[in-house]
C-alpha cells in the first residue's frame, strides 16, 4: 500500500491513499492546486513526517497521527461493526466521508449481502447515515435499506454516471449516441443532458428510479412497512385513483399532477408490502404490452 503526503498551499498537509478521490474528488482541488511531498509504503514513517510538518508549517496539527487511526487497523479497513440490522463506522458523521474515501474498495457481507464501498455506495451512505444513539463518536446505516440500494442501482464504479444513470446504463448499453438501445435515460436525460445539479455523491432526484428509493425510505421512516397491511393500502390506491378521477373531470391540472403520484407512492408501499419492487412489476408489465398489437376505439386502446 502506498501513502501520499500531500499539501495544499495555505489549507493543510495530509495523508491518503488515493490522491484523486480524496484531494480532487472530494475536496474539490485540481492537479497543480496541490503538491505531494512524498510517498511511502511505510505507514508509521509518513505518518510522523505528517506530523512534524503539520507543526512546522503552522497548520492544524491531527490530534491522532494517520496510522493510529480506526480505519487504519484491521489490514487497513475500517474496524466496522456489522449485526443484522445495521453497519456501523467507528467514527462521527463529519468524518466519515473521508474515511470512507480513504478505503474505496473494502468489501463486507451481512444478513442482507454483500456490500463495496465505491463512489456510488459513498453517496447514499452519507445521505443515509444516522449517528449512533449510544455514542456520537460513531455511526450508522441499516443495511436492509443499504441493500436495497444495490438491487435497484447495481453501483459499479465502471458503470459511470450518476445513480439513475448507471442503471440505465446496465440494462441498455449505449450505442455510442444519445439513447441507449433506443432508450434515454431516467428522466428522458442522456448522459450529456444531466442536471448540473446531479452527481455521483448528490444523485439526481428528479430521476424517476431515484425517486422510488425516496419514497421506501419515507414509508420505512415512518413503519409502513413494518406494521402496514396490503388490503388497507390497497383501499387506499382505490380512494387516490377516485380522487384523480374527480380531478380530471373537473379539469385541475394541479389536482391532476397531486392525485397521479398519490398513486405512484401507494403503489410503490403495496409492492413493498408484497415484498416485490415497484421496479419489478413495471418491467414486467412492459414485457407484458411490449410486442402487444390493437387499435384505438373511443379514447381507449383494445388489444387484438
Amino acid at each position: 500500500m502506498t501513502y501520499y503526503l500531500y499539501h495544499i498551499p495555505g489549507k493543510k498537509i495530509g495523508i491518503t491513499k488515493d490522491l484523486k478521490k480524496r484531494v480532487e474528488e472530494q475536496q474539490g482541488y485540481n492537479e497543480g492546486e496541490y503538491e505531494i511531498i512524498m510517498k511511502s509504503d511505510n505507514i508509521e514513517y509518513i505518518s510522523e513526517q505528517e506530523i512534524y510538518l503539520q507543526k512546522l508549517c503552522g497548520y492544524r496539527v491531527d490530534e491522532t497521527p494517520y496510522n493510529k487511526l480506526k480505519f487504519n487497523k484491521k489490514e487497513n479497513d475500517m474496524n466496522i461493526n456489522v449485526t443484522e440490522a445495521t453497519t456501523t463506522f467507528p467514527c462521527p458523521v463529519n468524518k466519515l466521508k473521508g474515511q470512507l474515501m480513504d478505503n474505496v474498495g473494502m468489501r463486507w457481507e451481512t444478513e442482507h449481502g454483500g456490500f463495496v464501498i465505491n463512489k456510488y455506495s459513498i453517496g447514499w451512505i452519507m445521505k443515509n447515515v444516522q449517528v449512533s444513539r449510544y455514542n456520537k463518536e460513531r455511526s450508522y446505516v441499516y443495511n436492509k435499506a443499504f441493500a436495497r440500494f444495490y438491487d435497484n442501482h447495481q453501483t459499479h464504479d465502471a458503470l459511470g454516471g450518476n445513480l439513475a444513470d448507471a442503471h440505465m446504463r446496465e440494462r441498455y448499453p449505449s450505442n455510442g449516441k444519445d439513447q441507449y438501445n433506443g432508450k434515454t435515460l431516467a428522466g428522458g436525460l442522456s448522459p450529456e443532458r444531466v442536471p448540473e445539479c446531479c452527481d455521483e455523491y448528490n444523485p439526481c432526484t428528479c430521476k424517476p428510479y431515484y425517486q422510488f428509493d425516496l419514497i421506501r425510505d419515507w414509508a420505512e421512516e415512518r413503519g409502513l412497512y413494518a406494521n402496514g397491511d396490503p388490503k388497507t393500502q390497497a383501499l387506499k390506491l382505490v380512494e387516490e385513483v377516485g380522487e384523480t378521477c374527480r380531478a380530471i373531470l373537473k379539469e385541475d391540472y394541479e389536482e391532476v399532477v397531486d392525485g397521479i403520484g398519490d398513486c405512484v407512492v401507494v403503489l410503490t408501499n403495496l409492492a413493498e408490502l408484497m415484498d416485490i419492487s415497484i421496479e419489478d412489476c413495471i418491467a414486467a408489465a412492459y414485457d407484458e404490452i411490449k410486442d402487444r398489437t390493437g387499435q384505438m376505439e373511443n379514447g381507449t386502446y383494445k388489444k387484438d
